[in-house]
């Protein structure tokens, strides 16, 4: 535990002007970020007395080891700029509302020549008009079913729409009239665009016109004796009715507002908005948040519009926002809201009225949220604990190990050796945090080996960054391992660099100094091999070689699903019903599934390539002119120069190439499909 005196900033250090800052931890890594009106008063608050902190932020100033600032000009700025580096940094000390990709929208794709009506869920699309979202996807589906028959829009995918056009035949909705086939030329694409665009007017709430049309129409035909079309009319129009019945008028005066309500206790708080647009719910979602910093009412309404509209534009931003409380500076967040809608916002608080009576259904959503959370998840965090609390009873560990790293060798009869890195935090895992690697020591099958070289290459970067941060230094014999450190890095309220790449078939580079939560170095509070005692003592063997001496090791074995431990010739057995163990199964096998994937994706590579790949210079498009001409790379290996140099663009220089390399990677035997006794003929060479 830091005293947060050790890195309090000198008087007068600190401008009292807007800014954001951020604190980090020992591990550089970012673990809160704020705003403040003034720098110099807000950042103070945090270093008085630890007694007169609140819990949770003593927590968070015990945990940082220092604190960086950045200034601004504006409010609006700081407002945004602490949304962004929220986002960047996922700080574990800020309240993040939970995402809700999950959730189904309504979308059109305006973007494409004939717009598509479809169920998307996701991040959202440039181009794309979303409704919604919507508790479920049938619901979505019953609603486009109603509106197809006066909107014929397109709802197909790419492949059936472009099979429709190459054949000239429209899929069973175009037969039936709920959709106005342009995939074989019935409406021209401006046509169709319109019907989209109707059918997105009808969705955002402008109902009447188009209802009041369709009456018109009908009594029309009926005057005119066209019956039939009459009754169409009138069908046409029952099915909109019935599509606006599914979400029932609330607010009278077709208002276009987001409603948002909290429901909190000491620990937890759950979120709900209603989206009402055109007087009417369009949708509904809920967030649930952990209360990890001090934060009230006006704190979460503040982090929920933040993550609400953080990404949005134009209309996605409603005219008005109605709250339960406001923000601390709702005159700065009311602009920043504006800026993003491109006109005025109103932020308040219903007072009275049909506004106040549907936030008090809002507010009840929310409880019966919080309620149904709290006992789903009792179980699951009393189950967690008792796992994490079994590991360390069972290996000695003087504290539940809350961060566990699972590592797991993968091969074919020693070819394509790879490794896989998975990371639990909590009993959960945290994919963001995976890492994978290329065996490059050696080659051959030996998984021992194999994992001596890959624990040592992972908390070899561990060292490094230990000492390039100045929390470590270089013993001789561990400087010899660990190599040399990079450069220091600078210090100071600036601007994070950019991160160094990484590559895309090994473990990431150790990253710049910016405080992302995907790092590399940060340590475990226990690594377990899947592997039983060799695997084990390798992995001991090499955290030994590197002076680390504060991480437990433990290998968990297939056969019998024992802990091994350093050094005991006899295992751990944890009860076949211990949460412990069947914690430890799930990393392990998480390890295993991570590892054997990219395994066979690195096969399928080198499977799929092709013996033309060696040939310098020659590009996809000339490689895919000679397989076409020659039809495989069987034939391709049986042409002379002079037949090949006929192909377009094969210069004599270039065959005499390809001629080489196909001479030289010339099989020697045929292959043989081992399940069916058949010879595999090389028809087609896989150039890919």
């Amino acid at each position: 535990m830091a005293d947060p005196s050790s890195y309090r900033p000198k008087p007068g250090q600190i401008p009292d002007s807007p800014g954001v800052y951020k604190f980090r931890d020992e591990h550089r890594r970012v673990i809160y970020v704020g705003k403040a009106k003034n720098l110099r008063q807000r950042v103070a608050n945090y270093f008085q007395d630890l007694a007169n902190l609140h819990p949770r932020t003593r927590t968070m100033v015990t945990t940082a080891a220092s604190v960086e600032w950045t200034v601004v000009s504006t409010e609006v700025e700081a407002l945004q700029l602490e949304y962004s580096w929220i986002k960047e940094f996922d700080p574990r000390f800020n309240v993040k509302y939970r995402d809700d990709k999950s959730y189904p929208y309504l979308a059109v794709t305006l973007n494409e020549e004939f717009p598509r009506v479809q169920v998307m869920r996701g991040s959202k699309k440039k181009g794309v008009r979303y409704f919604g979202p919507y508790g479920h996807a049938w619901a979505i589906r019953e609603t486009v079913d109603l509106m197809l028959r006066v909107f014929p829009v397109r709802t197909c995918s790419a492949g059936v729409f472009k099979n429709a056009a190459r054949t000239g035949r429209p899929c069973l909705l175009g037969y039936i009239g709920k959709c106005s086939a342009p995939c074989v030329g019935r409406v021209t694409p401006e046509e169709h665009r319109e019907l989209a665009e109707d059918f997105c007017d009808f969705m955002a709430g402008r109902t009447g016109t188009y209802i009041r049309r369709l009456e018109k129409d009908m009594m029309q035909a009926a005057e005119e004796m066209e019956y039939e079309r009459a009754a169409r009319l009138r069908d046409d129009a029952e099915a909109l009715k019935r599509a606006m019945e599914k979400s029932a008028v609330v607010l009278a005066d077709a208002t276009d507002a987001d409603l948002i309500a909290v429901a909190e206790d000491e620990l937890e708080a759950a979120l709900q908005i209603f989206h009402v647009r055109g007087g009417r719910v369009r949708g509904q979602r809920g967030w649930v948040t952990d209360k990890v910093e001090a934060v009230d009412t006006s704190g979460l309404v503040e982090h929920a519009l933040q993550q609400l509209y953080g990404e949005e534009r134009g209309d996605a931003v409603p005219k008005e926002v109605l709250v339960p409380a406001l923000p601390e500076d709702a005159e700065a967040v009311s602009q920043w809201l504006a800026e993003r809608r491109g006109s005025q916002v109103s932020l308040r608080i219903p007072q009275r009225g049909d506004k106040k009576d549907l936030m008090v259904t809002v507010q009840r959503n929310a409880q019966q949220a919080l309620g149904l959370h709290k006992t789903k998840r009792a179980s699951d965090l009393t189950t967690r604990s008792r796992a994490l609390e079994e590991i360390a009873e069972a290996l000695g560990l003087d504290t539940a190990p809350l961060r566990i790293e699972c590592y797991d060798i993968s091969h074919l009869q020693g070819d394509d050796v790879v490794a896989s890195m998975v990371v639990f935090e909590d009993g959960l895992a945290r994919k963001s945090e995976y890492r994978r690697f290329q065996i490059k020591g050696f080659e051959g099958q030996d998984d021992v080996r194999s994992m001596h070289e890959v624990i040592g290459r992972r908390f070899k970067r561990y060292l490094q960054d230990k000492e390039r941060t100045g929390e470590w230094e270089a013993t001789p014999e561990s400087a010899a391992t660990a190599g040399p450190a990079p450069a220091p890095a600078a210090t100071g309220p600036v601007p994070a660099p950019a991160l160094t790449a990484a590559s895309p078939d090994d473990e990431s580079e150790p990253r710049e100094d910016d405080g992302r939560p995907k790092r590399f170095a940060y340590p475990p509070q226990l690594v377990v091999v899947d592997g039983g005692q060799p695997q084990v003592a390798a992995a001991k063997r090499a955290l030994d070689e590197l002076g680390i001496d504060d991480i437990a090791v433990c290998g968990l074995a297939k056969r019998l699903e024992e802990v091994w431990l350093p050094d005991d010739d006899d295992p751990v057995v944890l009860p076949r019903s211990s949460e412990g163990l069947y914690l430890l199964q799930r990393v392990r096998d998480e390890a295993h599934r991570f590892a054997i994937t990219y395994q066979r994706a690195k096969r399928a590579k080198r499977i799929r390539s092709s013996p033309l790949d060696d040939v310098t210079g020659l590009g996809e498009t000339r490689k895919q002119a000679l397989v076409k001409h020659f039809g495989s790379v069987k034939k391709l290996r049986q042409a002379t120069i002079d037949e090949i140099c006929e192909v377009p663009g094969i210069g004599r220089r270039t065959a005499e190439s390809v001629a080489a390399a196909l001479a030289a990677t010339a099989p020697a035997a045929p292959a043989v499909n081992t399940a069916t006794g058949e010879i595999i003929e090389e028809d087609d060479g896989g150039s890919s």
